[in-house]
């Protein structure tokens, strides 16, 4: 998926603000960016980054909070 909507704005958010068909079913997360790990309870973790991508470049395009382990 695209780490970042068309605009620019961040698809990785704090609190999803869509209809929820499934909760906590979710255990990774990969994007044109990179690769985030996703542990119940305690959040994601980004553990691989897209040739050429920066950790700096992640962050700025994500709105949630996430562990860096690359």
């Amino acid at each position: 998926m695209d780490h970042a909507s068309k605009s620019g704005s961040p698809k990785l958010l704090h609190e999803c603000s869509l209809p929820l068909t499934g909760q906590q079913v979710v255990d990774m997360v990969i994007t044109n960016l990179g690769v985030f790990e996703v542990e119940r309870g305690k959040g994601m973790k980004l553990v691989e980054l897209a040739p050429d991508v920066t950790v700096d470049e992640v962050k700025s395009l994500t709105e949630a909070n996430f562990e860096v382990a690359v």
